[in-house]
């Protein structure tokens, strides 16, 4: 029989998110718990990302940026339960498309900066980390608006 820390090995390098899989499964059982472990995550990666800055590694920063994003914006729709929640709960994971629509309807209830932050952190997403396009002085522009992001997410969460 396999070891778990096997089976999270094997998972790990056929590239599967393990902490994003448990974090999901955490969702579907305790949302509470979810939301509260998705914020911490969301400060762990910004300050990788600030890490990456401070070495000038642009793409690296840009990923963990964005994933900072990602976690707040999921744990403000646990929060709030927001139609696009709701469809992950049916469909068992968030997709691209949910997040930004998600952004825009905590918009409405929150105000513009989970917009700003998913925005600019999207952005990073593609042109810091997929397509490499950014330097670091780009990538520093969007990290204000995902720090505020993350401090704005982190209090109404608390």
């Amino acid at each position: 029989m396999i070891s778990v820390e096997e089976l999270i090995r094997k998972l790990m390098d056929k590239g599967v998110d393990v902490t994003e899989l448990l974090l999901d499964a955490l969702s579907m059982r305790d949302p509470e718990e979810s939301m509260r472990e998705r914020i911490g995550i969301a400060e762990k990666y910004l300050s990788e990302a600030r890490e990456y800055v401070g070495k000038g590694d642009a793409v690296q920063a840009s990923e963990k940026l964005y994933k900072a994003a990602e976690e707040c914006v999921k744990a403000l729709a646990e929060k709030y339960r927001t139609p696009e929640y709701q469809e992950f709960m049916r469909e068992g994971r968030w997709h691209t498309y949910l997040l930004g629509m998600a952004s825009k309807t905590l918009a409405k209830e929150l105000g513009y900066w989970v917009l700003d932050g998913w925005n600019a952190a999207y952005d990073l997403h593609v042109w810091g980390f997929h397509e490499r396009k950014y330097t670091i002085e780009y990538v520093k522009v969007s990290m204000t608006k995902i720090e505020e992001m993350v401090r704005e997410a982190r209090k109404v969460i608390s």
